[in-house]
């Protein structure tokens, strides 16, 4: 005696459906069977990073639909699937637009920067050479970056042990190696000579270079090397070169 085996889904058919041995459009049990391919098609929907795509090429014809089967060379419905992939798309981590070398993401703020030393450096009379001591303030957040650097302004003055007096302000440049910083400047400013070095004329430029080194956050301790001289706009430029030892603290 043969054993009859009942598929699950056939306790879902219609008496009609159990006498032709198959399902038809509308019943119960092509209902299921489209909820279990909806439940699929969501289950692969979030195994994808993106949704599928479907590609419709026609649809069944009323005796297809019927019989519940495709016929050769009919215009069966069939979805074809793309673009269902797993996405290896990779997220691209944001950057800064500054490059390292010219920006330091702690170097910013307000910074103000104390500095003594000599002035008239290489004074072969020894007539001229003396003390100096300076402050100088430098916004670092009005930075402007250019392909060759990233500049800020900065003020500042000093005065000499000969009651010279210096009144600057310029642009600076930043370049960062790790905790080593180097910045070049260029600022015009008046000068008033006082009892010391005449440098022919009330509007000198100074141009600087300083190497400094940050000690902990915030500080940092450096040297400077600069040439004061009025590019031959005065009665005369005899210049001077000045170094000095510089402390500068960021708020």
């Amino acid at each position: 005696m043969a054993n009859t085996h009942v598929l699950p889904a056939d306790r879902d058919r219609s008496l009609l459906e159990k006498l032709l041995n198959r399902d038809l459009p509308g019943g119960a049990t092509s209902k299921a069977k489209k909820s279990e391919v909806k439940k699929s098609d969501e289950t692969l929907n979030k195994k994808t990073s993106k949704p599928c795509k479907e590609k419709e090429l026609g649809r069944r014809s009323l005796l297809e639909k019927t019989l519940g089967r495709d016929l050769p060379g009919g215009s069966a419905r069939k979805s074809t699937k793309i673009n269902c992939s797993p996405s290896n798309k990779q997220v691209k981590n944001k950057t800064s637009k500054e490059n390292n070398f010219f920006f330091n993401s702690n170097d910013t703020g307000e910074n103000v920067s104390i500095y003594t030393g000599t002035f008239d450096l290489l004074d072969k009379e020894n007539d001229e050479k003396t003390s100096l001591l300076g402050i100088e303030h430098k916004n670092k957040d009005l930075f402007r970056n250019t392909w060759i650097g990233r500049f800020s302004p900065t003020t500042g003055a000093f005065v000499t042990g000969k009651n010279s007096v210096y009144l600057y302000t310029g642009v600076e440049a930043d370049y960062n190696l790790g905790r080593i910083n180097i910045s070049p400047s260029f600022a015009p400013g008046y000068y008033e000579a006082g009892d010391g070095k005449n440098l022919g004329s009330a509007l000198e430029f100074k141009s600087e270079i300083k190497i400094g080194v940050d000690l902990f956050k915030g500080t940092n301790l450096g040297y400077s090397y600069s040439h004061i001289s009025n590019n031959d706009w005065g009665d005369i430029n005899p210049g001077t070169d000045n170094q000095s030892i510089n402390f500068s603290k960021q708020f």
